[in-house]
């Protein structure tokens, strides 16, 4: 298959689970269009907003559509890591024999939605944490292999701070892009009543079978991959990376004054691998400037370290990384 057919396939596919989320899910076009740009870069999503805004309803949605097995896991203070990867079970077989016997946790789904995924606790992120970078779980030193293609899409609320943990910066890396979900607009609210107050409701339908979905999405990515990136481009994209590290010679004095760390490696891989999707969806096999910049933040937004004078005037990752990507 040429390059021009992988495009135009990756387009169909594409277009086709976006407009089904659509019957369910009223407005949120960028979330929906990011959230599957990043699935199908091979990523994992932190979706943050208020509560009531449909972040777990857009996570089932997907996951129907997809035809894919689906978990959700409530994130609690008191959640435990055998709680998410699962844990050893004394059996006893037909000749009273009595032995280990693994038995999985939740994780073992090709979408997993971490529901208030910042309530956990330390022990239970790490676990967490090995799922999404390793794609296994490690059980008293046996090591499982979870199902192929697998996501993480976690939510978390900004307004209730009470008993959350903050996210590990460790953690918060393995996540392609963190979007954030707004209040719906006049019109968009009143779609959302009358599609939910009245006697009809709408559900995704799964457009595959697992087995086609699963072949779909390794082929996409492949194509994701396959986009030409020229030279000059990735310059561009490298620029932007080192004017976000504070106290390198391209260091804005924006960066220096309110950054700690600036984003490594594995935010500009984020950075590259979602502006392929915006390539791809704008009819091209080759990256443009454009792609890299729609990309910046929300594959960067929650890879900077702000300081404290940050966080006392009011300047948001997204503020510094506005005036980076203007001025590139």
């Amino acid at each position: 298959m040429s390059p021009a057919d992988e495009s135009r396939l990756f387009r169909e596919q594409f277009a086709a689970v976006e407009k089904e989320v659509g019957r369910v899910i009223v407005g949120m076009t960028d979330v929906v269009r990011m959230t599957l740009g990043a699935i199908f870069a091979g990523g994992h999503v932190l979706l943050e907003g208020a509560p009531g805004l449909g972040k777990t309803l857009l996570v089932k949605s997907i996951a129907q559509t997809l035809g894919l097995s689906f978990h959700r896991i409530q994130f609690t203070s008191d959640l435990m890591p055998s709680d998410i990867t699962g844990t050893q079970v004394l059996t006893e077989d037909e000749q009273n024999r009595r032995r280990f016997v693994f038995k999985p946790g939740p994780v073992f789904a090709n979408i997993v939605l971490a529901d208030e995924v910042n309530r956990a606790g330390p022990k239970t992120q790490s676990a967490l944490l090995e799922a999404m970078e390793e794609k296994q779980v490690s059980i008293l030193g046996e090591t499982h292999r979870l199902p192929e293609p697998f996501f993480v899409l976690a939510t978390q609320n900004p307004i209730e701070l009470e008993g959350t943990y903050p996210l590990p910066e460790a953690q918060l890396d393995r996540f392609i892009f963190k979007l954030l979900v707004s209040p719906p607009s006049a019109a968009e609210l009143k779609e959302i009543l009358n599609r939910t107050t009245g006697t009809a409701s709408a559900s995704a339908r799964p457009l595959y079978g697992e087995a086609d979905t699963r072949q779909a999405i390794l082929g996409m990515r492949q194509t994701v991959r396959r986009v030409a990136v020229a030279p000059h481009v990735e310059d561009v994209l490298i620029g932007m990376m080192y004017a976000l590290t504070p106290g390198s010679p391209n260091s804005t004095d924006l960066v220096n004054q309110y950054v700690r760390f600036g984003p490594g490696p594995r935010g500009a891989q984020s950075v590259l691998l979602g502006a392929k999707v915006f390539a791809l969806l704008d009819q091209r096999i080759n990256l443009a400037f454009e792609d890299v910049k729609r990309a910046l933040l929300p594959a960067l937004r929650h890879r900077l370290v702000l300081n404290y004078q940050a966080d006392a005037e009011g300047i948001t990752a997204d503020h510094i990384l506005e005036q980076v990507r203007d001025s590139a």
